[in-house]
């Protein structure tokens, strides 16, 4: 279901279902989440990159499946959309900087495991973006979370509501898209490469802080953030770092 290997002290991901699309299902899903919690532990690797074997990135929903849970009790259903759920919620949530190598389609579900990672690199043309789910009578519930958060709301709704695919090109013009590249792969490393450079303690930190604030008043937020900025003055990263710069400026 997933390939893997670190390289350079990032973690690389491949979806490896290139026959069916990259297309989610249990099985992907689980697989996917597995790799997530190991490479969290794994002290060498600073960073991930997730992306799709073959021509696409992921494909959204498996249809099979999509045709077992159309006669599923609404216990069945549940359960299930919480397991995706928590798919999502583990890579918006991953301690470590996370990026999506986007090489072909991403539709639905596979647009919404895009824009839950940090960053997102597209291919210009051979990328394609889309929240289809409203031609089905099916709804982009969960991914709508990550998908407002990424863009806002007005260019979210336009997405959603309209269901219709855009360029890569286009999901970067919007903002939802980073970085363009004909060679996804290879520019995700070159920035997994950059991130690494930078402190562990601080790019974790920074992250939490992100996700932490964007939905807090004002003063809830500089409440979190004088925690925050006190935290990371005690780290080893912090003292080190200082006295790396001291000592250069000297």
């Amino acid at each position: 279901m997933i390939k893997s290997e670190i390289k350079n002290n990032t973690g690389i991901i491949l979806l490896a279902r290139p026959e069916k699309h990259n297309a989610l299902n249990p099985e992907l899903v689980n697989s996917l989440k597995n790799k997530l919690n190991e490479f969290e532990l794994i002290e060498e690797v600073h960073s991930i990159i997730i992306s799709g074997e073959g021509d696409s990135f992921c494909a959204g929903a498996d249809l099979e499946y999509l045709k077992l849970i159309s006669g599923n009790s609404a216990i069945d259903n549940y359960n299930d959309s919480k397991s995706l759920a928590e798919m999502f919620l583990m890579i918006y949530n991953f301690k470590k900087p996370t990026i999506a190598a986007v090489n072909g389609p991403a539709i639905a579900g596979g647009s919404g495991l895009a824009s839950v990672c940090d960053f997102i690199i597209a291919h210009p043309e051979k990328s394609k973006f889309g929240y289809s789910e409203v031609k089905i009578g099916f709804l982009p519930a969960i991914v709508s979370i990550f998908l407002i958060k990424k863009i806002g709301e007005g260019l979210s709704k336009q997405l959603m509501l309209e269901g219709e695919l855009i360029s890569g090109k286009r999901a970067y013009e919007i903002g939802l898209v980073n970085y363009l590249s004909e060679n996804v792969i290879a520019e995700s490393i070159n920035l997994a490469n950059r991130l690494n450079k930078n402190s562990k303690d601080s790019l974790i930190f920074t992250k939490q802080m992100i996700n932490n604030i964007s939905n807090l008043k004002a003063e809830e937020a500089v409440a979190h953030c004088i925690y925050l900025n006190t935290i990371s003055r005690s780290t080893n990263d912090f003292k080190t770092g200082i006295e790396k710069f001291l000592n250069k400026d000297k």
